[in-house]
């Protein structure tokens, strides 16, 4: 089938790179299956295997995820630090998620451990990719408590569980995809799938119930520019 694009197709591929984004979009956007959007895309015209559309969201979901942080507002600079077990191949993992102020994520790593050493790796992270933050609200671990003092010193690090309310609305999405895919399969398709998942649902997601009707729409106009612009940037 020959489908019209106005963008120049990628080199090896069939479909114009407008279908991969699609097929990448709503996997992501929505809590779909490889199956689901095959059915999506075949109703379009578009025949393709599950098979194809998961390689399409591997190679081009981490191109969409290294996108949007770059171009996106410096964060907040009070932080929500969190972790939450998940279960790969009946193995028991930690989920480490950090969060700004306004519910926007930093940054996610999947770890086998939750100790010093493994937070004292994901805040290094933070710090290396945003600079020291001047708020850090954990929840009563104390595996935190020396890697914030030596990596933000001047930081005011907050141990308290019922400040850390915000970053369970991040965790919530994790647990609806979990439950679709029948828990993840390996370290690093959690790892892969989560880090693309939080940032392409990050400016998709406004925060609707702060919108008018008008204001909700005109946010979702942009968001999908912006996904245009991207399409665009893609590469073979």
């Amino acid at each position: 089938m020959n489908i019209p694009s106005s963008m120049p197709r990628l080199k090896g591929f069939r479909y114009p790179r407008e279908v991969i984004a699609y097929a990448v979009w709503v996997y992501h956007r929505f809590a779909l299956s490889t199956a689901d959007v095959e059915d999506l895309l075949a109703e379009r015209g578009v025949i393709v295997s599950r098979e194809t559309i998961r390689l399409w969201v591997n190679r081009f979901g981490a191109h969409f995820a290294a996108c949007i942080p770059r171009d996106r507002p410096k964060p907040n600079d009070k932080w929500h630090l969190d972790e939450v077990v998940i279960t790969i191949r009946g193995k028991k993992h930690w989920l480490w998620r950090a969060t700004d102020a306004n519910g926007d994520v930093l940054d996610i790593l999947v770890q086998t451990r939750r100790n010093a050493k493994a937070a004292k790796r994901f805040f290094k992270r933070l710090v290396v990719q945003f600079g020291e933050p001047r708020v850090v609200i954990t929840d009563k671990l104390r595996s935190y408590i020396k890697p914030i003092s030596t990596l933000a010193p001047q930081a005011d690090h907050r141990a308290h569980k019922g400040l850390n309310n915000a970053i369970e609305v991040s965790h919530r999405l994790t647990r609806k995809r979990e439950k679709l895919f029948g828990r993840f399969k390996s370290y690093r398709q959690a790892q892969r799938f989560l880090s693309a998942h939080d940032q392409i649902n990050l400016i998709f997601s406004p925060r609707r119930y702060q919108l008018t009707a008008t204001s909700y729409r005109h946010a979702r106009i942009d968001a999908l520019s912006i996904w245009a612009d991207y399409t665009a940037e893609m590469a073979a």
